[in-house]
């Protein structure tokens, strides 16, 4: 097992149980992107858990603010703050919210209405060119996020920038809150909708490592463009019962269902 597929396991272990504990929502969305998560915080990005706020780090956004549980347990599995403080998620007066919080070290941005990580990220991107700095942007999406308008505003705005330092991720699991992405407001194309409006486009299986890994360490992929990869992943991935359930957008576990969750993450790998 790499070191990125053992972080993913314990992102995948330790969400379940935060999320079991608190009685928060949104599992299934945490378990999707774990891998990407995991690759990132192992292989990609510049930072230094032991200085959060240092000037030279790569900043990562999760715009897709309530799946936070998943980025809260691989900052604390990085060591960016005690694993003991994940047991606060979800309680009254903790930093560690339940949608996420730039009170938490590691954390760039606070969202929760979605649709603001992108316009926040181009901003980010932006300000490193203009200050002659080397830190890059990377900003995760949802695919049901791709609804908000002001996200197609910032993919316009970015390539007209040049902004090669920013590179955007979407969980493409296709369900979003209250449906199928394809039933509530399909993409569909969602490749050629990035290239017309400029951006460098790739897809992987979100959940592949070697495929997350090779896409992300080589970009941006064209110069003076930014880079979109669209990373296919299952919703509830890791979990039989709650992969591609709509449900597990909300629900979260009881006791058996915690158990028996854990006992198929553990022996996933």
């Amino acid at each position: 097992m790499s070191s990125s597929e053992k972080l993913a396991r314990d992102i995948r272990l330790t969400t379940v149980k935060m999320i079991a504990r608190s009685r928060c929502s949104h599992l299934a969305g945490s378990l999707s992107i774990a891998d990407i998560l995991a690759v990132l915080y192992t292989d990609i990005l510049d930072i230094r858990p032991s200085q959060p706020d240092w000037y030279g780090r790569d900043r990562f956004i999760l715009s897709k603010g309530h799946c936070c549980s998943a980025v809260y347990a691989a900052l604390a599995l990085s060591g960016f703050f005690p694993v003991s403080q994940l047991d606060s998620y979800g309680e009254d007066g903790s930093t560690l919210m339940a949608h996420i919080s730039h009170k938490v070290p590691g954390v760039e941005f606070s969202t929760g209405s979605l649709g603001h990580g992108l316009p926040f990220g181009c901003g980010k991107a932006i300000a490193a060119k203009r200050l002659n700095q080397q830190w890059r942007t990377f900003v995760l999406l949802s695919d049901g996020e791709l609804d908000e308008g002001s996200n197609w505003e910032a993919i316009l705005f970015a390539p007209q920038h040049l902004l090669s330092n920013l590179t955007v991720i979407i969980d493409y699991n296709k369900i979003q809150s209250l449906g199928r992405v394809k039933d509530i407001l399909d993409l569909e194309p969602l490749r050629p909708k990035f290239e017309s409006f400029r951006w460098a486009v790739k897809e992987v299986d979100g959940h592949s490592h070697d495929e997350l890994r090779s896409a992300l360490s080589g970009v941006p992929w064209e110069p003076n463009r930014p880079s979109c990869l669209i990373a296919h992943t299952t919703k509830g991935k890791g979990v039989d019962f709650m992969e591609s359930q709509l449900a597990w957008h909300y629900k979260s576990p009881n006791s058996s269902e915690e158990i028996e969750a854990c006992r198929q993450i553990g022996q996933s790998q």
